[in-house]
C-alpha cells in the first residue's frame, strides 16, 4: 500500500542528512574548480570620506600575488544605482569595513597576508554613528498609522502605561560564513554562492554587469544558514565577480572571515521604541501608541519597521504607530529573522505584561480580553486566528495555573524563580513568479525541478514530501533538483515564504500532470513534462492572513551575581499545515533559541570614534549555544486554513523568534520584580538592584 496518503506532515528524516554528516554536501567555497585564484578583501578604516592614495606596490611584490583590484583598475559596472553594490567604482567611503580593494593570489594565506600590505590614505569627513531619540534629522517612512485620538484617549484612560524599550544592533552569525566562487568564460558567468535565492543573485548580477540572464549560472545546492543575511546580494559578491573578470578564465574563490561578515552582509538595525497603552477599568485597551526610531544607513536605506505587529495584534479604537529613521555612517542593515516583527514584538509584549500587572489582571487573561474580532489594521476578517487557543494550550502544558503572580515570591536557594508569557505573530507572506517542472517517467519515478534553495531548513525533504503527496506517490519515487538557475525560476528563502511559494508551484504542476495523465493511464516511453506556477490567491484582500503563537519561559536569577538561566521554554503555535513534523519543530525551536539569545546575550557594540562593531567575532559576540538552552519544547495546534494557499501552510521560519525575548524578560520581572527594558538582559542590569 502506498505511503503517499500519510507522508505530508510525517517527521521524515532529512534526505540530505547523510551527505552533510559525511562531508559530501558541497557549500559555496567547496566546489571543485580548475586552478582557482583566492581573493581577500581590503576594507576601509574610516566611516566616511574618500580614498586619496591606495598603494598596492608592496602587496604586488609578494610571491604568489596575481593582482590587486581597486577603484582605479576595476571593471566598470553597468549599473551603480544600488550604492551598497557599487563596489570599487569610486574612491568614496560610506562606512568602516566597506570593501575598497581585492587582493588575488595563488592561495588564501598569501592573499590575506598581502592584503595587510596595501597602504591607504584617506580624506575623512565628519562621521555620524550615534543613534539618539532626540535627533532633529529623523526621516519619516510611509508606514504610519493614525486612528482616533490617541493623546486624548491616553489622558482619559483608567490605567495608562508609557515606557521606552531598546534593542541593540544584532548580527546573523550564520554557521557558514558568506562565500562566493565566480568564473567568467567568453562572456558567460558561473557563480557558486552562499545565498538564499539563486535567481535573486542572478537577477542582481545581470543588472550590475549588463549581461543577459541566460549567460549567468548561479548554483547553491547547500547553504549553511542565512537568517536573512544571505537574501539580498552584498558587496563581497560583486567584488568576487569583478575580480574574476581580471583573471578570466580562472575562477576566483572569496570567503569572508568572521570579522569581515559583520560590516559587509547586514545586520538587524538597533531600535528605540516607545510604547504607550491605555485601558478602561475592565482592562480593555482604549489606546495603543508605538513610536519606533531605527538605525539606518546614509549609504542605502533599509527601514526596520518594528511597529508592524502592533498594527494587527490587539483591539483598540485609538492607535498611532510611527517609524523614524536615523541615517548614519554605518553599514547597511538588512533582513534578520522576522525583520520588524521580532524587535517590535519584544517591545509590545513586554509593555502588555506591564499593563496587565497595572490592571491587576493575569497576563494571559489580559491578552485574551483584548482579542480583536477583525484585523485592526485592515478591518478584514482573519483567515484564521488561533492565538487564544495557543495561549490556553500553552498555559495548560506549562502549568501556568499554579503560578503565584507576585514578583519575587519564589526562591530556590540563591536563585529567584519566575515565569513569563508573550504572544507571537507573523504575516503569511508570498512572492509571485515561482515555477516548478515535473517530469514523469515510464518507470514510475518523477523528477521535480525548481530553483529553490535549502538554507539548512529542510527544503530538500519538505519539497520532496509535498511533491509525493501531490503526485500520490511514495517519497522514493520523487527525485528533487533545486539550487540552480538552470531550473525553473523560484523566489528565495525569506519572509517564511519558501515552502508556500515553492510548494504551491509544485502542487500546480502535479495538478497539470494529472490532467495530462489521468489515473491509470501509463506514462509514454518519452515521458511527460509539465510546468506549474504559483497561482494567484483569490482570497488575497478578502482575509487578513497571519500565524500566531504563545511563548512561555521559566527563568532563574542568581541573587548574588545577576546571572540569568532559562531551564525551560514552551512554544505553542498556530501556523497552518505542517509539512514535516521534524524539520518544522526544528525551525520553531531554532527560532525560540535565537530569541533566547537575543534576550540574554546579543549586542553589537559600535565604537563611536570609528563607527565599527568592536565585538565582531564569535569569541566576543555571544550567541546561545547548547549550554545556554535548557528544555525547549515546541508544538502546534491543528489548524485548517484553506484561504492561505492550496496546501494550507503559513510559514514557520520567523514566528519562533517573535515574542521569545519578551517572554524571557517578563519572566525575569516575575522572578525579581525588576523590569529590564533594554536588551540584552545582562547581569549588570540586575545585580545592583536585587
Amino acid at each position: 500500500m502506498s505511503t503517499a496518503t500519510r507522508i505530508l506532515g510525517a517527521p521524515l528524516d532529512r534526505l540530505e542528512g547523510e551527505a552533510k554528516v559525511r562531508g559530501r554536501a558541497l557549500y559555496a567555497a567547496e566546489h571543485p574548480v580548475d586552478k582557482p585564484v583566492y581573493a581577500h578583501l581590503v576594507q576601509s578604516q574610516i566611516a566616511r570620506g574618500r580614498i586619496t592614495t591606495i598603494d598596492a606596490t608592496a602587496a604586488l611584490d609578494e610571491t604568489g600575488v596575481l593582482d590587486v583590484v581597486t577603484h582605479r583598475n576595476a571593471p566598470e559596472l553597468a549599473s551603480t544605482d544600488d550604492a551598497e553594490l557599487a563596489v570599487l567604482q569610486t574612491p568614496q567611503v560610506g562606512y568602516r569595513g566597506q570593501p575598497i580593494a581585492v587582493v588575488l593570489a595563488e592561495s588564501s594565506e598569501i592573499a590575506r597576508a598581502a592584503a595587510s600590505l596595501v597602504r591607504v590614505e584617506y580624506e575623512q569627513d565628519e562621521r555620524d554613528v550615534d543613534l539618539d531619540a532626540d535627533r532633529d534629522d529623523l526621516v519619516p517612512t510611509d508606514d504610519d498609522v493614525d486612528q482616533g485620538e490617541l493623546d486624548a484617549a491616553l489622558a482619559g484612560s483608567a490605567m495608562a502605561h508609557d515606557a521606552v524599550y531598546t534593542v541593540p544592533q544584532e548580527h546573523h552569525v550564520a554557521m557558514e560564513p558568506h562565500a562566493t566562487t565566480a568564473a567568467w568564460s567568453e562572456g558567460e558567468l558561473t557563480v557558486y554562492d552562499a545565498t538564499q535565492g539563486v535567481h535573486w543573485v542572478r537577477d542582481a548580477l545581470t543588472e550590475l554587469f549588463g549581461v543577459d540572464a541566460e549567460n549567468v549560472h548561479v548554483l547553491a545546492p547547500h547553504v549553511g544558514g542565512g537568517f536573512g543575511s544571505k537574501g539580498p546580494a552584498h558587496a563581497h559578491l560583486v567584488a568576487a565577480v569583478l575580480a574574476a573578470q581580471r583573471v578570466e578564465p580562472r575562477p576566483v574563490k572569496l570567503v569572508l572571515t568572521r570579522q569581515q561578515v559583520f560590516p559587509i552582509v547586514g545586520h538587524r538595525a538597533a531600535t528605540i521604541q516607545r510604547v504607550r497603552l491605555g485601558a478602561d477599568s475592565s482592562g480593555r485597551l482604549t489606546a495603543i501608541g508605538h513610536d519606533v526610531i531605527a538605525q539606518d544607513a546614509r549609504l542605502k536605506s533599509f527601514p526596520e519597521l518594528a511597529g508592524k505587529p502592533t498594527r494587527t495584534m490587539y483591539a483598540a479604537p485609538n492607535r498611532r504607530i510611527t517609524h523614524r529613521l536615523a541615517q548614519l555612517d554605518l553599514p547597511v542593515p538588512t533582513w534578520m529573522r522576522a525583520p520588524g516583527e521580532c524587535p517590535g514584538m519584544y517591545a509590545l509584549e513586554t509593555a502588555m505584561d506591564e499593563m496587565a500587572i497595572a490592571c491587576g489582571l493575569d497576563p494571559i487573561e489580559f491578552r485574551i480580553r483584548n482579542e480583536p474580532e477583525a484585523d485592526p489594521d485592515t478591518g478584514l476578517p482573519y483567515s484564521s486566528r488561533n492565538l487564544v487557543a495557543c495561549l490556553r494550550e500553552g498555559a495548560r502544558r506549562f502549568g501556568w495555573a499554579d503560578r503565584d503572580p507576585v514578583p519575587g515570591a519564589r526562591r530556590d536557594g540563591e536563585w529567584l524563580v519566575g515565569t513569563g508569557v508573550a504572544a507571537s505573530t507573523y504575516p503569511v507572506n508570498s512572492q509571485p513568479g515561482t515555477q516548478a517542472t515535473i517530469q514523469a517517467r515510464p518507470d514510475g519515478r518523477y523528477r521535480v525541478l525548481i530553483g529553490a534553495v535549502d538554507i539548512g531548513t529542510g527544503a530538500w525533504t519538505a519539497l520532496t514530501q509535498l511533491a509525493a503527496d501531490a503526485l500520490r506517490a511514495d517519497v522514493d519515487q520523487v527525485v528533487l533538483s533545486i539550487g540552480d538557475t538552470d531550473l525553473p525560476w523560484a523566489s528565495g528563502a525569506g519572509g517564511s515564504t519558501g515552502i508556500t511559494c515553492w510548494g504551491s508551484a509544485i502542487v500546480d504542476a502535479a495538478r497539470r500532470l494529472r490532467m495530462e495523465l489521468p489515473d491509470g493511464e501509463p506514462v509514454p516511453e518519452e515521458g511527460v513534462e509539465v510546468t506549474g506556477r504559483m497561482p494567484h490567491n483569490p482570497h488575497q484582500g478578502t482575509y487578513a492572513m497571519h500565524s500566531f503563537g504563545a511563548q512561555f519561559a521559566e527563568v532563574r536569577v542568581n541573587v548574588d551575581t545577576g546571572e540569568v538561566r532559562v531551564p525551560r521554554m514552551l512554544g505553542i503555535f498556530a501556523v497552518g499545515r505542517i509539512v514535516n513534523a521534524k524539520t518544522g519543530a526544528s525551525q520553531l525551536m531554532g527560532g525560540m533559541t535565537m530569541g533566547l539569545s537575543m534576550a540574554l546575550h546579543e549586542e553589537a557594540h559600535v565604537d563611536p570614534r570609528y563607527g565599527h562593531v568592536i565585538n565582531r567575532d564569535m569569541a566576543q559576540y555571544h550567541v546561545a549555544a547548547c549550554a545556554d538552552v535548557g528544555d525547549v519544547e515546541v508544538d502546534w495546534i491543528d489548524e485548517d486554513d484553506p484561504y492561505v494557499n492550496p496546501m494550507g501552510t503559513k510559514g514557520i521560519g520567523e514566528i519562533g523568534i517573535c515574542g521569545t525575548a519578551a517572554a524571557v524578560d517578563n519572566a525575569v520581572h516575575h522572578a525579581t520584580g525588576i523590569r529590564v527594558r533594554d536588551l540584552p538582559i545582562t547581569p549588570d542590569k540586575l545585580v545592583g538592584r536585587l
